[in-house]
């Protein structure tokens, strides 16, 4: 069964934008779980402009389902994932301004510092999986690292779905074929939504996790949270 991790960014950035704590980030990660979120997931950035660093901290107390941290394994987020020890870290290569991760890790040419974070990592037991493309020899070099599970980028699945959803499918199932030949689990995501999760589910098989945050929060809108929580389970389903 693919589990549905919420990513809760979007409510920062909301709670953010005028100050004060609505809506309150923590009630709306026990809200998630009790409408059936399988995850919690989270990315800080070193600026703060969304989940602060306090934010993670006080989620590891209430969080009582898989609780993922995103970011850039610089000083900083090593140190707090050290303190906090989530049930998962996932590691993108995106730089501190970026506005959203736009593409995976070159495993390859970073092998060896991702072995070592990744060491590290697991020395606290904490389960690792690193953001990669749909590329076959980067899902292999990923293998290397030591690494858990990878999560596939699927920016490009969800633009060119409208277009011609089986060619969009086809490096990603394929990828997901490798990861799993090689040992690795998969998790998958980055704009995915109810009308493209269904068929990529039903193409890769072995997908363990999905991570959305922006299209749920958007969905939420009109639906209400709890319902669209239920609505994106069903499509994994």
């Amino acid at each position: 069964m693919t589990k549905l991790s919420v990513n809760i960014n979007k409510i920062a950035t909301l709670r953010n934008s005028r100050g004060g704590n609505n809506p309150n980030v923590i009630r709306v990660a026990q809200d998630c779980e009790r409408f059936g979120a399988e995850g919690i997931t989270v990315h800080p950035r070193p600026d703060e402009r969304h989940i602060r660093y306090r934010d993670v901290i006080e989620l590891k107390e209430i969080v009582t389902t898989e609780f993922n941290i995103e970011g850039y394994p610089d000083a900083r987020y090593m140190e707090l994932v050290k303190r906090v020890q989530p049930t998962q870290a996932t590691l993108v290569p995106d730089p501190p301004e970026a506005i959203t991760s736009s593409f995976g890790w070159d495993t390859i040419q970073h092998r060896s510092m991702l072995q070592d974070i990744i060491a590290e990592l697991k020395s606290y037991g904490i389960r690792t999986s690193i953001f990669v493309d749909p590329i076959e020899k980067m899902v292999e070099g990923a293998s290397h690292t030591g690494t858990d599970r990878i999560e596939l980028y699927t920016e490009s699945y969800a633009t060119h779905y409208q277009l011609n959803r089986e060619e969009a499918v086809l490096p990603f199932a394929h990828a997901a074929r490798v990861a799993s030949e090689v040992g690795l689990g998969l998790n998958a995501g980055h704009d995915l939504d109810l009308n493209n999760l269904h068929y990529l589910k039903e193409h890769l098989p072995n997908l363990q996790e999905v991570s959305i945050g922006h299209a749920l929060v958007c969905d939420a809108l009109y639906f209400g949270l709890e319902n669209t929580i239920q609505m994106y389970l069903k499509e994994l389903r």
